[in-house]
């Protein structure tokens, strides 16, 4: 256990990546110009699981320019529950952050995201995604929607994924489509608790496409029925009537959010009810088919703002 009165918080990250050569090379630029005062990154390992794209030569080009920086390649795709227990066999430290391949951190991202843990009885933490989409269309406003509810939420009861800490205590099974979820319910069977850190601000992009987002929340909702059945454990986010409520309490007296809002609760309603149908079938998508719309910020200055905001 760490003394918070005598010692900083000793992290390795933890990046799974497949085909992000349109992301990688912001997401690294935005790990390396974190800055910390009771966090030391010790390290940052990257496992590219049969990436074919370039992703691998921009990661080796950061490694040739930048010391702390390591690839692991495995040669194909086996899920991302494979690569990431294969990080948690690689990192050297006694906590972990993992960080989505697609994402941008702020520059006090990791320091906000793993202060919790001078407490010895946490064992997770989750950051605040933000998405990027633009709110004016009916999927980005669907996708902040989501999020800004998941964020509702996850402060009386956290719901961690996209940016995670926690303690190197965990194998999660390979056959997962949702590993935060796996690692959140082992970490809470080993009696730790888990912490929202509302104010470790992220930013990602959600699908742009009805179909893509589709796709998203069936295979999201059909991991966590997988879970529910193995281990019991069932998810803040499950629950339909809560969210419900929360989205009815968001509406504005706005005829374009009143419409938006409803069609975003019919289509997340289908969403999860095509991921009771492969659930129910034996479907177990834990490689899964890539959502290209959510791979790449709009432009470049979204991005530059997106890494500089904060």
């Amino acid at each position: 256990m760490i003394d918070p009165k005598n010692e900083r918080l000793q992290v390795s990250v933890g990046v799974c990546v497949y085909n992000e050569r349109k992301n990688i090379a912001l997401l690294l630029y935005s790990l390396l110009a974190q800055k910390t005062n009771t966090v030391d990154i010790r390290e940052i390992i990257i496992v590219s699981s049969g990436s074919t794209d370039g992703t691998d030569a921009i990661i080796s080009d950061f490694i040739k320019k930048h010391n702390g920086i390591k690839l692991i390649i495995q040669e194909k795709r086996e899920g991302k529950a494979s690569a990431i227990n294969l990080f948690f066999k690689h990192a050297s430290q006694d906590i972990l952050v993992l960080v989505n391949g697609d994402t941008i951190l702020r520059e006090d991202s990791i320091e906000r995201l793993v202060l919790p843990f001078h407490d010895p009885g946490v064992g997770m933490t989750g950051g605040h995604p933000i998405p990027v989409n633009d709110r004016s269309s009916f999927t980005g406003f669907t996708v902040h929607l989501l999020w800004d509810l998941h964020h509702l939420i996850s402060l009386k009861n956290p719901k961690i994924g996209e940016l995670t800490a926690l303690r190197n205590i965990v194998q999660i099974p390979y056959d997962t489509a949702v590993d935060e979820a796996w690692m959140e319910a082992i970490i809470k069977k080993k009696g730790f608790t888990t912490r929202y850190a509302p104010d470790a601000i992220f930013y990602n992009k959600g699908p742009e496409t009805v179909s893509d987002f589709l796709k998203q929340r069936r295979r999201i909702f059909a991991g966590h029925l997988h879970i529910k059945r193995k281990t019991g454990y069932k998810l803040s986010t499950m629950n339909s009537s809560d969210i419900l409520i929360l989205t009815l309490k968001s509406l504005r007296s706005d005829r374009k959010v009143i419409i938006y809002t409803f069609g975003a609760i019919l289509l997340e309603l289908l969403g999860r009810a095509l991921g009771i149908y492969d659930y129910v079938c034996g479907k177990n998508p834990f490689i899964w088919e890539t959502i290209k719309t959510t791979k790449e910020f709009k432009n470049e200055s979204n991005a530059c703002s997106a890494l500089h905001e904060g």
